[in-house]
């Protein structure tokens, strides 16, 4: 088997995935992607039998355009809650203050608000590490700051799934951490790949990825652990 569990529908966004859970009990949505990719996910629902009103909640791994880009259109048309971590507030509200090389980052997202569109969504259920969420035979939030200050991880224990964000990704045929010009908090970023790995989920999904193969990537992110693990010290470039 190389696919995580079938309840678990990837949506190709523009620029990262979206996730949709599906259980008897109806639909979450993991990250939104970005304004265009709202048209994908319901799409994405719809071939799964579902409706804006199965829609449960809306979870956000982090504040990023291209994570929570169309969270707020999403949350108009489903009812459904936002999810978020409060100290990425100021990145939903497009406020938060960027310095050093994540200026890069700044000038970015700016741009993609200006090109795609973008309404700030509220944060309707606040969460903070070890909440136990009643969705998708329960989803327990992992706090994995460095990305952002408030990024966070989504573990199913009943499917052995950890929803990473971006604290690695698969993007243009790399594994990697994300980018300095990207990240918040660099020297966060080992220590929230170690709380992963002693977590040890079977099936870690991240944001970016190109093929939904789940032994591949978790070979990956293993591979990139011992890689970092090997430089010593923890400091990620």
């Amino acid at each position: 088997m190389t696919r995580w569990p079938e309840q678990v529908l990837s949506v190709r966004g523009l620029m990262s995935r979206p996730h949709v859970l599906v259980d008897g009990a109806g639909a979450v949505i993991v990250d939104t992607g970005l304004p265009v990719d709202e048209a994908r996910i319901r799409r994405t629902l719809a071939a799964a039998g579902r409706g804006p009103r199965d829609v449960r909640a809306i979870l956000l791994t982090h504040g990023h355009l291209d994570h929570a880009g169309s969270a707020a259109a999403l949350r108009a048309w489903t009812g459904a809650p936002v999810y978020a971590h409060p100290l990425d507030a100021l990145h939903l509200a497009a406020a938060f203050p960027y310095h050093g090389l994540t200026r890069v980052c700044a000038a970015a997202e700016a741009a993609g608000r200006f090109v795609f569109g973008y309404t700030p969504p509220p944060i309707d259920v606040p969460i903070a590490d070890g909440d136990e969420l009643p969705f998708w035979g329960g989803l327990r939030v992992v706090h994995l700051p460095g990305h952002t200050v408030g990024h966070c991880g989504f573990y199913s224990a009943r499917h052995e799934v950890l929803f990473s964000g971006d604290l690695w990704v698969r993007f243009l045929l790399r594994t990697q951490v994300s980018p300095r010009i990207f990240t918040d908090e660099p020297r966060d970023v080992w220590p929230s790949l170690q709380k992963v790995r002693a977590l040890g989920p079977r099936w870690i999904i991240p944001g970016h990825y190109d093929q939904a193969d789940g032994v591949r990537l978790r070979q990956r992110f293993e591979e990139l652990c011992a890689e970092i693990d090997r430089r010593k010290g923890g400091a990620v470039v």
